[in-house]
């Protein structure tokens, strides 16, 4: 039997990789999937943990080999995906898979598997809280801060195509609604 997917998506910044790493942790038979990226690791990342990093020469190769399920230019040569080979090994052992994905990479995936899939869109409260949080992460230059801003006011505007919306506004509430919508959607498929 092949396992389900869990699709998260959010703008910069929303808590998404929180509530990712939480749910991994609650016994629902889940594999994080690692997605490909071409952007530079950020702090203690590493390559084929928290991604594979790809040069954007690679990341066009393997575009054009057809590797990818989904992906995106986020920005100019900033290339984010998701590896078909990655999703089909951990489905087809029946584990359920968890993918923490770009926007419109969550819509395409959704298409694509349809009711095999749940879709979560995480939303900040407020852009004023999204920006705090992207400054007080520390990651990111004020320039590319600025850049993630606009792109959430665009990524909002898909949030009613998800099958749920969580508003990460309480941190223990945003974990306890979206253990209880994936603990629903593999009981609906189970049953």
């Amino acid at each position: 039997m092949n396992g389900k997917l869990i699709i998260f998506s959010a703008p910069s910044g929303a808590g998404k990789s929180t509530l990712v790493k939480h749910v991994l942790t609650c016994g629902f038979n889940l594999e994080f999937s690692i997605s490909a990226t071409s952007r530079a690791p950020r702090g203690n990342e590493k390559h084929g943990i928290d991604y594979y990093y790809l040069t954007p020469e690679e990341f066009r190769q393997r575009i054009d080999n057809q590797e990818f399920l989904e992906y995106e230019e986020v920005y100019p040569n900033c290339y984010y995906g998701t590896l078909r080979s990655e999703v089909e090994h951990i489905t087809s052992n029946g584990k359920n898979i968890v993918l923490d994905v770009d926007v419109v990479g969550g819509i395409n995936i959704k298409k694509e598997f349809g009711n095999q899939a749940l879709a979560v869109f995480i939303a900040a409260p407020s852009m004023e809280i999204l920006h705090n949080r992207l400054i007080n992460r520390g990651t990111d230059a004020p320039e590319m801060i600025e850049k993630r801003i606009g792109k959430a006011d665009y990524e909002m505007t898909f949030a009613q195509q998800f099958d749920i919306v969580v508003v990460n506004d309480d941190l223990d509430k945003a974990k306890l609604e979206t253990e209880n919508v994936i603990r629903e959607f593999l009981n609906r498929l189970n049953n």
